[in-house]
């Protein structure tokens, strides 16, 4: 089982191939955001990795990122967690002034994902 580390919160063991922003708030008990579901249109579940990050990205999470403008974070609903990793949870619903942190992602990640080899790529 892969282990996530979620700095300030420690770390937990994850089941293998579960999506990051479910082990993030399922797991590690942080308040991470996902407003839009956990389907790669807002990029509220960003996260900044530490160690880790994974090489692939899905095409969803590369072109929002892009959309956005965005360096040096992820997002969390497009991660599988299929290895050790160690994240900074960026958006959390603490101090958000939002009423919840969004709908519950799907187990599955959505949209279906269309890997790319290597982040950015």
């Amino acid at each position: 089982m892969p282990k996530l580390t979620v700095e300030g919160y420690g770390t937990v063991e994850v089941a293998d191939g579960k999506r990051l922003v479910l082990a993030i708030e399922e797991d590690a008990k942080v308040d991470i955001l996902h407003a839009c579901g956990g389907n790669a249109r807002c990029t509220t579940c960003r996260v900044e990795f530490i160690a880790g990050e994974p090489a692939r990205q899905t095409r969803a999470e590369r072109d929002k990122l892009a959309e956005k403008g965005l360096t040096g974070v992820r997002l969390s609903c497009q991660v599988l967690c299929d290895h050790d990793m160690t994240v900074r949870a960026i958006s959390r619903l603490e101090g958000s002034g939002r009423p919840d942190p969004g709908r519950t992602p799907m187990p599955e990640i959505t949209p279906p994902a269309e890997w790319l080899d290597g982040a950015g790529a």
